[in-house]
């Protein structure tokens, strides 16, 4: 299989995945208390910047699907891809793995005031209580991922995977 071929197959798994565990747990994935277990696989970015893609095009597919209307495009695409670029960044300077997937939980929880603005725009729910809450429940999810992917890691090799 030619890199190019294992890279789109790769990239579609993944998203496919973030599609599917988002839309089974749909009640936990929206809102402003969520537990968006598909976020696990924001911890892929740490290992390989070419993942960026395939979590992106999961979060935007999921997101057509989701109650808040097309405005979680926006919001919920967009916060994805800031923190996912602020990660990708922050390899110049945080070279061990275990910090970088802390620095990026910290980065994805705190850029998590973009989704609380939007349910604020949408149900008029007050914005820090509610930045709070997401900010929360992204931080639990994104700690949980720490262990798992440094787990699965070992038998897969997440940086290979991309770029073989």
């Amino acid at each position: 299989m030619n890199m190019k071929t294992k890279f789109f197959a790769t990239s579609g798994i993944i998203a496919a995945v973030y599609i599917a565990v988002s839309l089974l747990l749909a009640p936990l994935s929206f809102g402003a208390i969520q537990l968006r277990f598909s976020e696990i696989l924001n911890q892929l970015i740490v290992f390989n910047k070419k993942y960026f893609y395939a979590i992106v095009i999961g979060v935007f597919i999921t997101n057509l699907f989701s109650p808040n209307g097309p405005i979680d495009l926006l919001f919920g695409v967009g916060q994805t891809a800031l923190s996912l670029g602020i990660t990708i960044l922050s390899a110049k300077f945080i070279k061990s793995i275990v910090a970088r997937m802390i620095f990026n939980t910290v980065v994805f929880s705190f850029m998590m005031w973009l989704i609380a603005w939007e349910l604020n725009i949408i149900f008029d729910l007050p914005f820090g209580y509610t930045w709070l809450t997401v900010a929360i429940g992204e931080a639990i999810v994104m700690l949980i991922a720490i262990p798992i992917m440094l787990l699965i890691n070992k038998r897969v090799h997440f940086k290979k995977l991309m770029d073989a």
